[in-house]
């Protein structure tokens, strides 16, 4: 269990001030003067060298993230860090504690950032529901503005580096980072075909990188801590603290940090109060937001919260968003549900998505009743393998992998609503003779 010394996001439950006094003195802001002058390639190994990987779903190196930019740019480009804080992921509620109550981490965070890999300015891209957050990221961003931490010879360190705050309006798509790039530009957010990656072309062509709030956020800690600390949890290529959001049936559902690789049982456990009506009460878990696929309590009762097990198991930590369903809980009605999400989030532009994700719904709709062959299963089994990995971006792959999983551990609760309903029908025509 992480001790609270450890604890990067100290202020997650908004127990003090979200200002720069505050921030202050939970540590924001110590020596980041020292830490930039400590050059570029030191900031990028350092990051390399902690195993941080990106928070946001993917779970790219973030250290090797940086390192794809380019040193210079011969034709006087500059260069960008774009931060995507469009947290759309059902389940997803922890970059918005970061903006609310920590949000000097974040800019402390975007100008090391900057430094590391080289540009003069950053955006943040922010979910156009998230009032309250923007409102105090703002207001972080004017307060360290006024005491000269970023902007021109920020912190005094001689770089110059500008933050600016951008609103989206609540597309899921948009949390994609190219279709990010594409809204900022004030384009309709559709993802872009890579390559080129932003990396060598991407806001307004030039080079960018694009990385989630929380990655960012720990960025300061990990450079005044030491690589050396963060790596220290969690297994090889799985190391750091990370925040974890446990909703669903738990009896104190909550936001919390942890070290990770612990075990998915003890995690809701521990602070989570347990499963509702006990740990035998268990039907299944989506372990990291709706894209990924269901867990039934067997794999639960073992796995590890990280990259690795969880891929090992067929499943993913994508957001570390842990769902949790209690046997009373319609499994094949809640799965319809996310493909009801997944098609009305679609942007339209790659076919396997756009239509096949209306047809998975259709026929999920009518798996929740029963009104369906037997051969429909595999039919529509096959259908989420003809989408996944055949559109531009991972939108396609993550209205197939819930029926995936679904399919994979509870196809037998789907065959018997098929079979239910034909004998109701059956019964039905017997009483009309």
């Amino acid at each position: 269990m992480l001790q609270d010394k450890d604890r990067i996001f100290t202020n997650l439950y908004g127990t003090q001030g979200p200002d720069l006094k505050s921030a202050m003195a939970r540590g924001d802001w110590d020596r980041t003067r020292d830490l930039i002058g400590k050059g570029r390639d030191w900031i990028v190994t350092q990051v390399k060298d902690s195993g941080l990987r990106g928070r946001g779903g993917a779970g790219f190196p973030t250290g090797m993230k940086w390192s794809f930019m380019p040193k210079a740019n011969p034709d006087g480009r500059p260069s960008y860090l774009v931060v995507n804080a469009d947290e759309s992921e059902p389940g997803t509620c922890k970059d918005r504690e970061i903006l609310r109550h920590d949000p000097h981490k974040l800019v402390e965070g975007c100008l090391l950032a900057g430094v590391g890999m080289g540009a003069r300015a950053g955006y943040i891209y922010i979910r156009g529901e998230f009032y309250n957050e923007a409102s105090a990221i703002q207001r972080a961003i004017e307060e360290a503005y006024e005491a000269g931490l970023i902007g021109n010879n920020a912190c005094g360190s001689g770089y110059d580096f500008d933050l600016y705050l951008h609103r989206g309006a609540g597309a899921y798509i948009c949390g994609e980072e190219t279709a990010l790039l594409e809204s900022l530009e004030g384009r309709k957010g559709q993802p872009r075909l890579k390559p080129p990656f932003p990396a060598a072309c991407g806001l307004y062509g030039c080079p960018t990188t694009i990385n989630n709030v929380e990655t960012i956020s720990v960025v300061p800690t990990i450079l005044r801590r030491g690589a050396t600390w963060f790596a220290g949890f969690g297994r090889p290529k799985n190391s750091g603290t990370k925040l974890f959001c446990i909703s669903g049936h738990v009896n104190k559902p909550c936001n919390v940090e942890e070290s990770m690789s612990i075990p998915l049982k003890e995690l809701i456990e521990k602070h989570a109060g347990g499963v509702r009506g006990g740990w035998d009460n268990l039907l299944g878990i989506i372990p990291g937001g709706s894209s990924v696929p269901v867990l039934p309590k067997s794999i639960c009762d073992e796995v590890l919260m990280d990259f690795d097990a969880l891929r090992e198991v067929r499943s993913g930590l994508g957001t570390a968003a842990v769902i949790v369903m209690d046997k009373s809980t319609d499994i094949v009605k809640a799965i319809a549900r996310l493909s009801k999400f997944y098609m009305h989030e679609s942007c339209g532009q790659c076919t396997p998505c756009r239509e096949g994700t209306g047809w998975m719904w259709r026929v999920m709709t009518r798996l929740v009743e029963g009104r369906a062959e037997l051969e429909e299963i595999d039919i529509l089994e096959d259908v989420t393998r003809q989408i996944e990995g055949h559109t531009i971006c991972a939108l396609g792959d993550a209205a197939a992998w819930p029926i995936q999983g679904l399919l994979r551990h509870f196809r037998p609760e789907v065959e018997r609503r098929i079979r239910d309903y034909k004998a109701r029908g059956a019964g039905a025509a017997i009483a009309a003779e």
